[in-house]
């Protein structure tokens, strides 16, 4: 019998083609919601999802077949893997394959925050010539901190050795990735990063240990006037503490990729005047959860997937070249 794989999500077609390739029955459905994903996955074997598909205890008592998870991108917080190694599911992410892509992002929003570039691209296109009140910020000399010292953390560090900028950065679960670098300082402490940092990226995955990490008492122990950016998960931060510390100028300003609530049409009357402000906020620079969201990354994230559902079968066929 042939194994059945589900795939939930847009995904470059190489995954397809190859798994085809490889024996697999693939049924692409990208624009089925998780209820019916539900509703249909009790006969597949394997599942390939992003950010919508929720695998918890609920959806696994309704996939008896199932022998693997597949994670289009890093983060774990929608699976339950306790509840997959209990019954000996397998499962696979590709932390490796936008880590450029959002690193590259990151970048791009931190120049163009100390450039003024939103605000001075909107005033040009309405025939506003202000050059003195534009006038930029050079991040060479600086500090820049990061938090958690993973595939994206380190690649955005890589983009940072021809910027004259050092980096401190702090990991709980990593040590000795500094060695080698003359300007990747390895912090032993939380703290030491936010007393150096001109500017702070956060680089987590959210969990228990890491929700709401970046609140009040943080923002308290940086810099006055740190640049907060955040490409990893919007419930790393605790979004009334950091329109707070903006308001008081603890924190200069704020570049935001991610979101605690990324659905509009579902936000509370108070998370929509909450973000309302938040977005109104002259010093904060935002985007829709798209760091890691390029035609590259697209092709990364199947590739690398197709490899490890390909070894977790023990398959070796010809495909394409992975970009691990």
């Amino acid at each position: 019998m042939k194994k059945k794989i589900l795939i939930t999500d847009g995904v470059h077609q190489v995954l397809l083609k190859q798994l085809k390739n490889a024996g697999f029955t693939v049924d692409y459905r990208p624009k089925l919601s998780l209820e019916q994903v539900r509703e249909i996955v009790a006969p597949y074997h394997g599942i390939v999802i992003n950010s919508k598909i929720i695998v918890d205890e609920a959806f696994l008592t309704r996939a008896p077949n199932l022998e693997f998870v597949a994670r289009l991108g890093s983060g774990m917080e929608i699976i339950d893997q306790n509840a997959t190694d209990r019954r000996h599911i397998s499962v696979f992410n590709s932390p490796n394959g936008n880590c450029n892509a959002v690193a590259e992002h990151a970048m791009g929003m931190i120049l163009m925050w100390h450039n003024n570039l939103y605000q001075a691209n909107n005033e040009v296109k309405s025939m506003i010539w202000r050059r003195e009140e534009n006038r930029g910020t050079e991040i060479i000399g600086k500090n820049l901190g990061i938090i958690g010292f993973g595939h994206t953390g380190s690649a955005l560090a890589q983009k940072l050795e021809g910027f004259g900028v050092s980096v401190y950065a702090y990991d709980k679960y990593k040590k000795g990735y500094a060695t080698g670098t003359s300007y990747i300082y390895e912090c032993t402490s939380l703290d030491e990063v936010l007393k150096k940092a001109d500017i702070l990226s956060f680089h987590l995955p959210l969990n228990f240990e890491t929700v709401k990490l970046a609140n009040k008492s943080l923002f308290n122990k940086t810099k006055r006037g740190v640049l907060i950016v955040n490409t990893s998960r919007g419930g790393v931060i605790d979004t009334p503490d950091l329109m707070e510390a903006i308001l008081s100028g603890q924190v200069a300003g704020a570049c935001l990729d991610v979101f605690e609530n990324e659905k509009p049409e579902t936000y509370s009357p108070e998370e929509k005047n909450m973000y309302q402000t938040l977005f109104a906020m002259p010093s904060v620079l935002t985007s829709p959860h798209i760091a890691g969201w390029t035609k590259e990354s697209k092709f990364k994230l199947a590739d690398i997937l197709l490899h490890k559902i390909l070894t977790h079968y023990g398959i070796d066929i010809e495909g394409s070249k992975s970009l691990r």
